[in-house]
């Protein structure tokens, strides 16, 4: 004997219900009547603002100009701090001159000296090692990164390649030359 579950499942009157009911669901949803969707719309927020939770009013009396102690005097005057430590330094004499050189870097051909090139404002210098740059600078040593200047009271300045540097000369004092022949 079968289950009566089974009989049920296997009956004409049940698969005909269920295709009844399937085609009335079709049906409905096709014709619209499942129901309308709802009116969504922006409302008024009858709300009170939110309030911060830090005391902000309090910070105002903090920085307030009567609250800070007075500064206790003049600045510049002598006292057992006094320094000459931000006083600017004395200026030049007039007999240096500063020129902006660039450092472009160095060539040397077959078994030839090093020949430098420097850049002296918009003008460019090929001086060879131990050659003059300007007035009283000589070219002491070539790197592929530095260029070593020097004059003969043997201050050196370094150059970087690529790099702007501002470079003060002494200016040689040259004695008058007597062309006259007279002493």
């Amino acid at each position: 004997m079968k289950p009566v579950g089974l009989q049920t499942l296997r009956s004409r009157w049940f698969v005909v219900f269920v295709h009844l009911c399937l085609w009335v669901m079709l049906y409905l949803a096709a014709a619209g009547i499942g129901g309308k969707t709802p009116d969504f719309h922006e409302s008024d927020s009858f709300s009170a603002p939110a309030q911060s939770p830090a005391p902000v009013a309090v910070l105002d009396q903090l920085f307030a100009a009567d609250v800070w102690p007075k500064w206790p005097g003049d600045t510049n005057a002598p006292s057992a701090f006094f320094t000459h430590h931000f006083i600017p330094a004395a200026p030049l004499p007039s007999n240096v001159r500063k020129f902006e050189l660039t450092y472009q870097g160095f060539y040397q051909s077959g078994d030839g000296p090093k020949q430098t090139m420097i850049r002296l404002g918009d003008s460019f210098l090929i001086t060879p090692i131990g050659g003059r740059v300007i007035s009283n600078l000589f070219v002491a040593e070539a790197t592929m990164q530095t260029l070593t200047l020097t004059n003969p009271a043997a201050k050196t300045n370094i150059l970087a390649l690529n790099q702007k540097k501002e470079v003060e000369v002494p200016l040689v004092a040259t004695a008058p030359t007597n062309a006259g022949g007279s002493k």
